[in-house]
């Protein structure tokens, strides 16, 4: 039976516990776990060099899918999505944007990994829990207009409240989902990055990667699950 790897890390532009920005540190965490598709958020590039997706694109040997969401003067800050399996069949950038907040935004790929097809949508939700709302019902059409396909939610959905509005409609889509503390990255309590399957039964294992370098590397501890189909 195929078996994907998937995890989902809010890389926090490579700045970790030291204050000092290493993306060498972040590649190590990914290597680390070994998955064959990554969700990352706060993923930074540079004009004067420095693209830490597509470095770590190289690095791994993996197809980079760059989700941007923030322009800035000297660069660039958003989403990425790492497949290892060279598996992208379909791409699509989601504006998440929501009046004059932060700019927000989702990478939805259809991948075909080990012979087997599923949609991935990677996020990065804002702040507040009205635009959270909002969000989560731009994402849920993605899923609605392809019932019958198998498709995985995940991301740092920045929900911290357990009966919010914003996890109850997509508990109620998706079923609920195991979801261990990931924040902050030294000692866990809030459970703020998620990880969704549909159907459910495809989600086989979810687990937070807790070594000793993932707790340095970031401010978040990476989600890890791995699928059955």
């Amino acid at each position: 039976m195929p078996t994907i790897r998937l995890a989902s890390y809010n890389v926090h532009r490579a700045v970790g516990r030291d204050r000092r920005m290493d993306p060498g540190r972040i590649l190590g965490v990914l290597r680390e776990i070994n998955a064959d598709v990554y969700a990352l958020q706060e993923v930074e590039a540079h004009d004067t060099g420095g693209d830490m997706l597509a470095w770590l694109a190289r690095e791994m040997g993996a197809d980079a899918i760059a989700g941007t969401t923030l322009l800035r003067h000297d660069g660039h800050y958003g989403n990425g999505l790492l497949a290892r399996c060279h598996c992208i069949v379909r791409t699509e950038l989601v504006d998440l944007s929501w009046r004059e907040r932060e700019p927000r935004g989702a990478i939805s790929a259809d991948l075909e990994c080990q012979g087997e097809r599923i949609r991935v949508v990677a996020t990065h939700l804002g702040l507040r829990p009205a635009e959270r709302r909002e969000q989560v019902e731009q994402l849920l059409k993605l899923f609605r207009e392809s019932p019958d396909d198998r498709a995985l939610l995940l991301g740092d959905l920045n929900e911290w409240f357990l009966w919010g509005r914003p996890l109850r409609k997509l508990h109620h889509y998706f079923r609920e989902a195991p979801s261990p503390p990931t924040f902050p990255a030294v000692f866990p309590i809030l459970k703020l990055d998620r990880l969704w399957g549909h159907p459910a039964s495809i989600v086989r294992r979810v687990s937070v990667h807790a070594s000793r370098k993932a707790r340095f590397a970031s401010d978040h501890l990476p989600l890890v699950a791995e699928l059955d189909f």
